[in-house]
């Protein structure tokens, strides 16, 4: 059975933060979809493009959340901040990060990505990393903010800002080769 990656997202994401993870999965053998607002084509913020595979509010359908959970290997969070303002009021996909946090699978968080984390209940306790202008909302949420480029905490990785990609989807595989053998 092949990996599986699920981008979570929103049109005006973060271009970087989806870009090069899409094609990192991909390169370590993960078939990837991206779950945005709608299906189709979405742009990023800087104009960048990709096809939406999956829609956020397919998780309202119960089997559609509770196929999606168990179809996906991998969890990718990028940000954007017009991007996490939108996608942080949908409960239905908060409710599916936290419940795939409960299952301890791999969650990757990169930059505004730790808004979500944080309105999902999930931070309280762990090492965090988020862009600087959101450290304090990290913290406040019971976490340790870390300003470092690859911010493990059991199975979430997170990291502070797309130049640090590449170690952070590093440690991602790392992580994700830790707890799935």
């Amino acid at each position: 059975m092949p990996k599986k990656a699920l981008i979570l997202t929103w049109e005006s994401y973060q271009d970087h933060e989806v870009v090069y993870p899409f094609y990192r999965v991909q390169e370590e053998g993960f078939e990837v979809d991206i779950m945005a607002n709608k299906t189709g084509r979405i742009f990023g913020i800087l104009g960048t493009y990709n096809e939406c595979t999956k829609s956020v509010f397919d998780l309202d359908d119960e089997n559609l959340f509770e196929k999606h959970m168990n179809d996906y290997d991998l969890l990718i969070i990028p940000g954007g901040v017009k991007a996490l303002e939108y996608l942080r009021q949908q409960e239905n996909a908060l409710r599916f990060i936290k419940e795939w946090d409960a299952k301890k699978k791999t969650i990757a968080c990169i930059c505004h990505g730790a808004q979500l984390l944080i309105s999902s209940k999930i931070t309280s306790g762990r090492d965090v990393s988020g862009y600087y202008s959101i450290k304090d909302d990290i913290s406040n949420s019971g976490a340790n903010y870390v300003d470092g480029p690859a911010v493990i905490s059991d199975n979430l990785v997170s990291c502070p800002h797309y130049k640090w990609m590449g170690q952070w989807m590093k440690a991602v595989f790392e992580v994700h080769e830790n707890k799935n053998g």
